[in-house]
């Protein structure tokens, strides 16, 4: 078998009435003609939806077939995995996404389709002046005061909003009303699940002309009533260096690191998924041999080690990985 190194995957763009262009014009993308590029998904393994690897002498296998065939040297000691646990991608919202809520895993077991939960987490990439984000129920509001705005056509007004600046973290544990605004770019980090549940889609309709389908029972027993206000977090220093911790919990980690020189990923029997925000960085091993530059991302497999990352210049870069 050939040995495992840091991999890229070719990412999949998704179109849907809310997207724009700036996953081009902001991130770099190469996209196609038209408009509605709403989605980049960079590291993605569920049912035909399958992240390729882009270059080297793996070129060309799906995410999947590297967590069948490469089990523990891909995924270290979270080895096995009936598939990729976590979903990566960038948004682009030119318009609002609808008003939503995900399922927890339990929940999400009991579908007629069983599906992973979801919990996500969203680093804000680009805001233009007063884009919101929704982002858990007003405090005090419950499940009757919620049925009555939705029976209004009003739900908005249930929800806590916050306006937030380039940099923002925002986590969304399943079971949390939420909704990205208008005029925001961020990246996203998933549970591996596509389960969604819209309780409002802003009175707009599809491509056919009819209003998109709304899942308000579903959404309803879905929805976790004691979580309220949700705000951006607060990163924690980890010791002394250029890293800080952003997220903890039971489904992924997220680090961000913000520095210049060389620094060292991995060799903790964890894979973990890289992704450039400023500037650029040198990763040891990757067969491109070029470094991974703004709006880029790479799978660094468990079997590498520990790992030279040097940053050329200024450079911002989350670090994933699971728990």
């Amino acid at each position: 078998m050939v040995p495992l190194y840091p991999l890229r995957f070719e990412p999949i763009y998704r179109r849907y009435l809310w997207g724009g262009r700036r996953l081009e014009s902001v991130l770099g993308k190469q996209l196609g003609d038209g408009d509605h590029y709403a989605e980049s998904w960079e590291v993605v393994d569920r049912d035909a939806d399958q992240s390729r690897v882009a270059a080297g002498p793996l070129c060309g296998t799906t995410l999947r077939e590297l967590v069948r065939g490469y089990s523990s040297d891909l995924l270290g000691r979270h080895a096995p995995q009936p598939q990729f646990p976590l979903l990566f991608k960038f948004l682009d919202a030119r318009e609002n996404l609808s008003v939503q809520v995900h399922p927890n895993n339990e929940q999400a077991a009991r579908l007629a389709q069983p599906d992973l939960g979801k919990t996500e987490a969203w680093v804000v990439i680009h805001a233009d002046p007063g884009s919101v984000i929704y982002a858990g129920l007003k405090r005090g509001w419950d499940r009757a005061a919620l049925e009555r705005e939705i029976a209004r056509n009003t739900t908005a007004l249930c929800l806590h909003r916050i306006e937030p600046q380039a940099g923002d973290c925002i986590f969304i544990p399943a079971g949390t009303v939420h909704a990205i605004g208008a005029g925001l770019v961020v990246a996203e980090i998933q549970q591996a699940s596509d389960t969604t549940f819209r309780l409002f889609d802003w009175n707009r309709v599809g491509p056919d002309g009819k209003p998109r389908p709304l899942h308000i029972r579903e959404a309803l027993e879905t929805i976790d009533f004691d979580r309220g206000p949700i705000m951006p977090q607060c990163p924690k220093p980890i010791g002394n260096g250029p890293v800080e911790r952003l997220i903890e919990c039971d489904h992924f980690i997220l680090d961000r690191w913000r520095w210049s020189g060389e620094g060292c990923v991995g060799g903790d029997q964890r894979c973990h998924l890289l992704s450039v925000l400023r500037g650029a960085v040198k990763v040891s091993g990757d067969p491109t041999g070029r470094p991974l530059t703004y709006g880029q991302t790479l799978l660094l497999p468990a079997a590498c080690g520990a790992v030279s990352v040097m940053a050329i210049n200024e450079t911002e870069m989350l670090d994933i990985y699971l728990p």
